[in-house]
C-alpha cells in the first residue's frame, strides 16, 4: 500500500487478482454503477477503462453482494475508495469518528449524530479495506489492524459522549470535561481479537468494562455501579443498533467476571478480589490478549499490570494444563468439522484452523509466559516469531504457521465480505464456494480447495506435534462456549444439534457450574476436572429422549453435592460411569438421590465384570464376608453391613436399569442380599445378647421371611416382613450371663435390637424398614413368638388371610434345627382341609374390603387395579391353600442345598433356609396352575404376572412414588416401555387394560 495522494487503488492494479463469477454478474453490476457515474468521476473514470480497474471493481462487486450494497448506498465511498490511497482514507476517516462525539464548535453532539457518524465511518473503512485487500494492496494483518482502530476509535468516542453526558446531566464531575475519558477511572478493555489488533472483518467486539470507585467522578458512590451499568447499556445501543446507516460493532460483555450474576461495568477491587480467587483458566487465556481500548487508558494499564500475576503465573501445574487443553476441545471442535475438508469446513474452529493455531501459542504463553515476559505479546504472529526466538519452537515451524495464519485469516475475511456475516464457514454449495476461490484469486474450486487442505493439514500436524500426548484433541461435539453472560450462537446450535430442546436454559446452567456457584464446583480442581468432562457429559446426555430433564436433574445432583472432585475424577477416568450417571440421571431419581448422598456406590462401578456377573446368592455372600472380615465391635458391624447393604442395592437396581438383568432376577438378588443382611444382623444381635445376658438353655432363634420377602420378590426400596420364632428348654431358667433375663424378655429384647440394627438410621442411613404386622396377633401380640405359642396360633386363632400369608413364608436366617422346624409346621398348617366355599368367600371379602379402602390410582398402580397384583397373588395362595389341603407337596429346591448352609457352628446358620421354591407367586403358578386352571389360563396369568411385576420393579428402583407419565423423569418412559416390551407408552398403556381385563375374569371365575 502507498501513501502517495494521488495514487489511490485502480492506479496500482496492472492486473485484476480476481475475475467475476460470470460476464452477466459482471454486466448486472456495470448497470448499477452506470446511474452513479453521471455524480461521480473517480467512477466514472474506471467504468470507462477496459482493463484491470474496470475488471477488478465489477468482479468485486459481483462477488459480494454486501459492498455492492455500499456502493449503492454511499456512491462518495466507493469514488474514495477508488481514487484514495486506503492508508490516508482509512486513517482519516478512523481519526473523524474518533472526535464525532462532538461537534466542531466543542458541544456536545447528539446521540443520534454520533450513531449516524460512526456507521457511516464503519461503511467507508469496511469498504476500502475490503477493495484493497481483494486487489492485494494490503493484507489480511493491515486489514486486522485497521478494523481495531476503528474499533477503538467508535468505542473511545461512544464513551467520551457518554461520560461528557453524564457531566453535563450533573450525574459525574469529571477532572477534565474537554477530555472526558481522562482520569475518568472508567476502564475499558478490549478482548480477544480486538485486544490483538486482529479483528475479523465482519466481528463482534469482545470488551470487559471496569470502573474505579475512588476516582471520584459518580457524585453519589453508592449509585456508581448502576451509573456505569447504564451507561454500557447505552453503549451497546450506539454500537450495535441497526439503523438505516447499518451498525458500527456487535457489543459483547460476556467476558466478564461471572457475567451471569454481575452487572455491565464492575468495580476494579471486586473484579480482582474474583481474580484471585475464582479466577478460571479459560479467563487467564483471554486477558493474554486484554488491551485498554477506551476510556481511562492509563487506569486500564494499571489494572492489567495487577492482573500479570493472575494470568502469567511462575508455575503451571498438570490440572491447568489439561484445563486448557479441555477449553480448546470446547471451542475449537465441531461436530462435522472432526476431518479436514473444504465445503462446509470451520476455517476457524475445524481441525487445522485458526483455533489451532491460536492454541498453540496461547497454551504455550500460559506455560512459560510466567517465567519469560518476552512470551507475553498479543498478536499471534507477532508471538509464533518471539516463541522462535526463545526457541521454544524452531524457525520452519514458526514461519509455516505464520503464513497458514494469514492464509486462513483470507479465507475467513473473503466469506465474511459476501454478506457481512459473522460467519466462519465455507460454503456447502459449489456455486457458493466458487466465489470465495474467485476472491481468494484462485482460478476454480478445485484449486482452491488443493491450498487450503495443504494449509489444515500443515497446522494439523504443528498442533498435533505439540500435543502428542493429548489423543483426539480436535475432536469433539461442537462449538461450546460457556464464557459471559450471553448465549454463544454456535453454543447453542451444538446444544441443539446434540438434542437439547432448550438450549439457552443448557447452556445458562454449565455456566453455573463453570462459575463455581455450587459447593461441588467451588475448588479450581473440581472446576478443571468438571470443564474437562462437559463435552462428552453433553454429548451422553444429548442422547437421551429427553435431554434437558436429564441434564437438569444431573445440575440437582451437583447442586446438593458436599465436594465434586472424587466424583468427576472417578467418571472421568472411565468413560462407561459417564454414559451410566446419565442414564442414571434420566431416569431414576432415586438412584440419583442414593449417588449424591453416598457417592462411594459409585465405586463399585468400577469392577470390569460388574454386568457380566450374576448378583447371585454366593456372588452376594463372598462380598459381605469380604467386607465385613475384621469387624468387632457391635457398631462398626452395622454401619458396615449398612455401606454394604447400599452399595450392593444399587448396583443390582443399575444392571436392572441398564438391562443386564431382568426384573424377577433383579427380585430375587434383592431378596438373597436382604437375607444375608438379616442374617449377619441377627448373628451380631446374638452376639451381644449373649455377652450382655448369657444363653438362654436350649435357646434357639429363627426369622421367618414373609411378604415379598419370603417370596423372593423384593424390589428396591422394599420394606421387610419378619417374624421372630425362638424356642428353648421348657424347664430351663433364665439365661446365665452377668444380667439374667427370662425367656419371654429375653428373645423380646432381642426382637426389638434385630429391629433397630436393621432399621435405626445412622450416618450411613438404614439398611431396610422393618415390619413385624404379620406375627400372631399383629400389633397386639408379642414381637417375639415362641414356636409353641405359633403352631397353637396357627391352628386355633389365625385369620383365612393370615395362613394365606403363611404361603409365602420361609426361614431366612437362624438356627438350621428351629428353620426346619418351623417350615415343618407351615407346611402342615397349610395342608390341613379346608373349607373350600369359606375360603372363597373370604378370599372375595378381603378383595372388596381391599378395593374399598385403597383404590387404585390409575391403570399403572399395578398392585391395586383390576386384574393387577393382588389378583394375581390370591389366586396363586388359593391354589396352594386348596392343593396342599388335598394331598400336594413342595419337591426340596436344589439350589441352596435344601437349607444346609455353611457356618462355623453345624447347628446354626446365618443364611436363609431354601426348602423349596414354591413360596414365590410365579412357582406356585407354574406348578399347581396347569392342573387347576389349565395350561393356557396359568401361562396367561403368569405372563400378567411378569409384566406387572417388571413395571412395579422399575417404577420401585428409580422413584420414591408411583409411575405417573406426565410427571416422569427423563428416560423412565423409555424403561416402562421396554420393560413391558412395547414401542411406545400408549401401546403400553392398552396391553396394562387388556391385561387387567383378563386377569380380573380369571379372579372373578375362580371367586364364583
Amino acid at each position: 500500500m502507498t501513501d502517495t495522494p494521488d495514487a489511490g487503488l485502480i492506479k496500482h492494479l496492472a492486473n485484476s487478482p480476481i475475475r467475476a463469477p460470470s460476464q452477466k454478474a459482471a454486466k448486472s453490476v456495470a448497470a448499477d454503477l452506470k446511474p452513479l457515474a453521471a455524480e461521480h468521476s473517480e467512477i466514472a473514470a474506471v467504468l470507462a477503462s477496459d482493463g484491470a480497474p474496470r475488471e477488478f471493481l465489477l468482479a468485486a462487486l459481483a462477488l459480494s453482494p454486501y459492498l455492492r450494497e455500499i456502493a449503492l448506498i454511499d456512491p462518495q465511498s466507493l469514488a474514495l475508495a477508488v481514487s484514495v490511497p486506503a492508508a490516508y482514507l482509512v486513517a482519516s476517516t478512523i481519526g473523524d469518528a474518533r472526535d464525532s462525539w462532538r461537534n466542531a464548535d466543542g458541544t456536545l453532539a447528539t446521540e443520534a449524530e454520533l450513531m449516524r457518524h460512526l456507521r457511516r465511518a464503519k461503511r467507508r473503512v469496511s469498504l476500502a479495506l475490503a477493495l484493497n485487500d481483494l486487489a492485494r494492496l494490503t493484507d489480511a494483518r493491515h486489514t486486522t489492524a485497521a478494523l481495531s482502530e476503528l474499533a477503538d476509535a467508535a468505542l473511545g468516542a461512544a464513551f467520551d459522549h457518554l461520560l461528557r453526558g453524564g457531566h453535563e446531566a450533573g450525574k459525574l464531575t469529571l477532572p477534565d470535561p474537554d477530555n472526558p475519558s481522562d482520569n475518568s477511572g472508567l476502564i475499558v478493555l478490549g478482548m480477544g481479537k480486538h485486544g490483538a489488533h486482529e479483528l475479523n472483518y465482519s466481528s463482534d467486539i469482545d470488551i470487559v468494562v471496569f470502573f474505579d470507585p475512588a476516582a471520584g467522578v459518580v457524585k453519589d458512590r453508592d449509585e456508581a455501579t448502576e451509573v456505569f451499568a447504564r451507561m454500557v447499556r447505552r453503549l451497546v445501543r450506539i454500537m450495535q443498533e441497526r439503523t438505516g446507516d447499518g451498525y458500527v460493532f456487535r457489543t459483547d460483555l460476556r467476558l466478564r467476571p461471572d457475567p451471569g450474576s454481575t452487572p455491565l461495568a464492575f468495580p476494579v477491587y471486586a473484579a480482582m478480589n474474583y481474580y484471585e480467587s475464582r479466577g478460571q483458566n479459560w479467563e487467564r487465556a483471554a486477558y493474554i490478549k486484554a488491551r485498554p481500548v477506551a476510556g481511562d487508558i492509563e487506569a486500564g494499564e494499571r489494572f492489567l499490570q495487577e492482573l500479570v500475576p493472575f494470568v502469567f503465573r511462575k508455575y503451571l501445574d498438570f490440572a491447568a494444563i489439561s484445563d486448557i487443553h479441555s477449553i480448546k476441545r470446547q471451542i475449537h471442535a465441531h461436530r462435522g468439522f472432526g476431518d479436514i475438508a473444504v465445503k462446509g469446513h470451520n476455517v476457524k474452529l475445524g481441525r487445522g484452523g485458526i483455533r489451532e493455531i491460536e492454541f498453540f501459542v496461547q497454551t504455550q504463553q500460559l506455560i512459560a509466559g510466567g517465567r519469560m515476559p518476552k512470551l507475553r505479546l498479543r498478536r499471534t504472529d507477532e508471538m509464533l516469531v518471539a516463541l522462535a526466538r526463545a526457541r521454544w519452537i524452531d524457525t520452519t515451524t514458526a514461519r509455516l504457521l505464520v503464513e497458514s495464519y494469514w492464509y486462513l485469516r483470507d479465507v475467513e475475511h473473503r466469506i465474511q465480505m459476501v454478506r457481512d456475516e459473522q460467519s466462519h464457514t465455507l460454503p456447502e454449495s459449489e456455486a457458493e464456494l466458487a466465489r470465495i476461490a474467485l476472491m481468494m484469486g484462485d482460478v476454480d474450486t478445485k484449486s482452491f480447495g488443493k491450498s487450503y487442505v495443504r494449509v489444515l493439514t500443515n497446522v494439523e500436524q504443528c498442533y498435533a506435534d505439540l500435543f502428542e500426548k493429548e489423543q483426539g484433541l480436535s475432536g469433539g461435539v461442537g462449538n461450546l462456549v460457556f464464557t459471559g453472560d450471553d448465549d454463544d450462537p454456535g453454543t447453542l446450535k451444538t446444544l441443539a444439534d446434540l438434542g437439547f430442546e432448550r438450549p439457552s436454559d443448557i447452556a445458562r446452567v454449565i455456566r453455573t457450574w463453570h462459575y463455581g456457584r455450587y459447593r461441588a464446583t467451588q475448588s479450581k480442581e473440581a472446576r478443571e476436572r468438571l470443564t474437562e468432562l462437559t463435552p462428552e457429559l453433553l454429548r451422553v446426555f444429548g442422547a437421551t429422549k429427553r435431554a434437558d430433564e436429564a441434564l437438569l436433574r444431573f445440575d440437582a445432583f451437583l447442586s446438593g453435592l458436599p465436594a465434586g472432585i472424587q466424583l468427576f475424577s472417578l467418571i472421568g477416568n472411565n468413560p462407561g460411569l459417564m454414559s451410566l450417571m446419565v442414564t442414571i440421571m434420566a431416569s431414576a431419581p432415586r438412584l440419583a438421590d442414593i449417588i449424591s448422598r453416598k457417592p462411594h456406590v459409585f465405586d463399585g462401578m468400577l469392577d470390569p465384570g460388574l454386568m457380566a456377573e450374576l448378583p447371585t446368592r454366593a456372588y452376594l455372600a463372598e462380598r459381605l464376608e469380604n467386607f465385613l472380615e475384621g469387624a468387632q465391635a457391635y457398631e462398626e458391624v452395622l454401619d458396615r453391613l449398612r455401606i454394604v447393604a447400599l452399595e450392593q442395592k444399587f448396583l443390582i437396581g443399575v444392571r436392572l436399569l441398564t438391562g443386564a438383568i431382568s426384573a424377577e432376577r433383579a427380585a430375587r438378588s434383592f431378596s438373597h442380599l436382604a437375607d444375608l443382611i438379616i442374617g449377619a444382623a441377627l448373628e451380631a444381635v446374638r452376639e451381644g445378647m449373649e455377652e450382655a445376658h448369657g444363653r438362654i438353655p436350649g435357646g434357639r432363634v429363627a426369622v421367618l421371611g414373609m411378604g415379598k420377602l419370603g417370596s423372593y420378590e423384593l424390589s428396591a426400596g422394599s420394606d421387610v416382613d419378619i417374624i421372630l420364632l425362638y424356642d428353648h428348654d421348657p424347664d430351663g431358667d433364665d439365661s446365665d450371663g452377668p444380667k439374667p433375663l427370662d425367656p419371654v424378655r429375653y428373645y423380646t429384647r432381642m426382637t426389638q435390637r434385630l429391629v433397630a440394627a436393621l432399621s435405626a438410621p445412622t450416618a450411613e442411613g438404614i439398611l431396610y424398614e422393618v415390619d413385624l404386622r404379620l406375627r400372631p396377633s399383629g400389633n397386639k401380640g408379642p414381637v417375639a413368638t415362641s414356636i409353641r405359642a405359633f403352631s397353637k396360633y396357627q391352628a386355633e386363632e389365625a385369620w383365612t388371610w393370615e395362613h394365606m400369608a403363611l404361603t409365602r413364608a420361609r426361614a431366612v436366617c437362624g438356627d438350621k434345627s428351629l428353620c426346619g422346624e418351623a417350615r415343618a409346621l407351615i407346611d402342615e398348617v397349610l395342608a390341613r382341609p379346608r373349607d373350600r366355599a369359606k375360603l372363597l368367600k373370604d378370599l372375595t371379602e378381603m378383595r372388596t374390603l381391599i378395593e374399598q379402602e385403597k383404590p387404585p390410582r390409575d391403570i399403572w398402580d399395578v398392585k391395586l387395579i383390576p386384574g393387577g397384583l393382588i389378583d394375581i397373588e390370591f389366586i396363586a395362595q388359593y391354589l396352594s391353600l386348596t392343593a396342599r389341603a388335598e394331598g400336594w407337596q413342595p419337591a426340596p429346591e436344589d439350589d441352596g442345598a435344601a437349607g444346609l448352609l455353611t457356618g462355623t457352628d453345624p447347628d446354626r446358620i446365618a443364611q436363609p433356609v431354601d426348602h423349596n421354591e414354591c413360596t414365590s407367586t410365579d412357582a406356585m403358578l407354574k406348578v399347581l396352575g396347569p392342573g387347576a386352571l389349565g395350561e393356557e389360563i396359568t401361562e396367561s396369568l403368569r405372563h400378567a404376572l411378569a409384566l406387572w411385576s417388571g413395571h412395579a420393579q422399575i417404577v420401585r428402583l428409580c422413584t420414591e412414588s408411583g409411575f405417573a407419565p406426565k410427571e416422569a423423569p427423563a428416560g423412565l418412559i423409555d424403561l416402562v416401555t421396554r420393560s413391558g416390551e412395547t414401542p411406545s407408552l400408549a401401546s403400553l398403556e392398552a396391553e396394562f387394560k387388556a391385561t387387567s381385563r383378563r386377569v380380573r375374569t380369571v379372579f372373578q371365575q375362580i371367586m364364583a
